[in-house]
């Protein structure tokens, strides 16, 4: 390994801070800030969507107790929090629904809840204008996204990525938003990853949402102690006992860097229209697609056979869901809703939905196949209702890089999640400032637009002990 001034190696870890602290605005790609603006807009409907959920209510409520001094807003509501305290809030109410954006090339990650949760919570202690926002963004979730293809095996550890790897996106994240040079990065790198922590076995649980925002709080913590002089090892990732092999059962140290600079991670992203684990998204869109053939009618449903990528049901094969949380994870309930309701949204994974009679009686009618063949974001699936049998192939499931959503219904699905909360006039002006987000010369304006509760229930308001 060369050697970098007198003594401190050239490291991979090393060489992508260099990469990512030494990026300017004009180095992007047009498609990277598309994916910026897009991914924004998404986050923040979600988060504002999100922010009515009972388990924000809970984790709110136990942070107003114990937070310090009123720095950061809290998404959705009239309430200022520290700003390590903000980060956590905004990161789990992004995530809660699980309707947030997903990257699946090489590494399954929800980077947006983690990284614009930290840089919205900064965004408050100075002026940070829209372009340098977005710069941040992009450079976290490169960071991200490489560390995890650097581990291969580290989702099938039983690690929770959006805890972990977005540990680190958010750090590397907040510290290009706070200008930290080449050092100083690969210290809040270093900072973040030995803060990672996430496990899968929470999923269904208000836990797997609490990973995303204590990613979030993680970053900025990492990046603040950077910026004061904290240093860290300065091969976080590549180590010998670095991150890719203590986390990971097989480790590709060269993934962090190869390819550097060519492309964007960002420009490979996806975004949700079902609020759900992605893996169940193929299922969804294959049995939408075949519902018309019975009418969505359970007594002409015969057999519904579903084959699928193993993980679907490795990750997702709660067969028994007793939440709305968990449903989410449940194949056997998203298929069975999809049918019932042509629809997977967050109307569908209540705790009311669980127990619904029909939803019940279409689980019992329901087969999987698992078929190595297939790829996450593919399925086979086959209908049998009335004595006739249907087949439906779903190459690539809706809101995927191959099969993306559009502009168009990125802002749909935008002001669905947030009207409710913000209102038609403060939803339509936080569009329009995201998809011209780099004219805007301070953050701050969104933040107060997406502060602004205008709808919620006093009941709701009350419960919360918001003023």
């Amino acid at each position: 390994m060369t050697q970098r001034g007198n003594s401190v190696p050239l490291t991979p870890t090393r060489v992508l801070c260099a990469h990512l602290a030494g990026v300017q605005y004009g180095d992007l790609t047009q498609a990277a800030l598309r994916e910026a603006r897009r991914g924004i807009l998404d986050w923040v409907g979600c988060a504002l969507a999100g922010s009515t959920h009972p388990t924000i209510g809970k984790l709110l409520g136990v942070l107003k107790e114990v937070s310090g001094r009123q720095q950061a807003t809290v998404i959705g509501h009239d309430l200022k929090l520290g700003l390590l305290d903000a980060a956590l809030a905004n990161g789990q109410m992004g995530h809660v629904l699980d309707l947030d954006d997903t990257h699946m090339g090489g590494v399954v990650l929800h980077p947006s809840s983690p990284i614009l949760a930290t840089l919205f919570a900064l965004a408050e202690r100075a002026p940070v204008s829209g372009a340098d926002l977005m710069v941040a963004y992009i450079v976290g979730f490169e960071a991200g996204v490489r560390s995890g293809r650097a581990s291969p095996g580290h989702h099938t550890g039983g690690w929770h990525p959006t805890g972990t790897l977005g540990s680190i996106a958010a750090g590397v994240a907040a510290g290009r938003l706070l200008h930290l040079d080449e050092q100083q990065l690969v210290y809040a790198m270093g900072i973040a990853a030995t803060q990672a922590a996430g496990m899968q076995l929470n999923r269904g649980t208000s836990c797997k949402s609490f990973h995303a925002g204590k990613a979030a709080a993680n970053g900025a913590l990492a990046a603040l102690l950077a910026q004061s002089g904290f240093d860290s090892s300065q091969e976080i990732i590549e180590g010998k006992k670095g991150f890719c092999h203590i986390y990971s059962d097989t480790a590709e140290p060269e993934q962090l860097v190869a390819g550097l600079g060519r492309t964007w991670m960002i420009e490979g992203n996806g975004h949700k229209p079902y609020a759900c684990g992605i893996l169940l998204h193929p299922l969804i869109d294959a049995v939408i697609a075949l519902r018309q053939h019975a009418s969505a009618d359970i007594s002409k449903l015969e057999e519904l056979v579903l084959q699928v990528h193993p993980q679907a049901l490795t990750v997702s094969g709660i067969m028994e869901p007793a939440t709305g949380l968990q449903a989410k994870f449940s194949a056997l309930h998203s298929a069975a809703a999809a049918f019932l309701d042509g629809a997977a949204g967050t109307a569908q994974y209540t705790d009311a939905k669980v127990v619904d009679p029909g939803i019940v009686a279409i689980r019992r009618k329901i087969r999987f196949e698992v078929n190595e063949a297939l790829r996450k974001d593919e399925t086979r699936a086959t209908l049998t209702a009335s004595g006739t049998r249907y087949e439906q192939y779903v190459e690539h499931a809706s809101g995927t890089v191959f099969n993306p959503m559009t502009d168009q219904a990125i802002e749909e699905k935008f002001k669905a999640n947030s009207m409710p909360i913000v209102g038609e006039e403060h939803a339509k002006r936080i569009c329009d400032m995201v998809w011209s987000l780099e004219r805007q010369t301070d953050v701050r304006d969104l933040i107060a637009l997406i502060s602004v509760v205008t709808t919620a229930g006093p009941s709701f308001r009350e419960h919360l002990d918001v003023a």
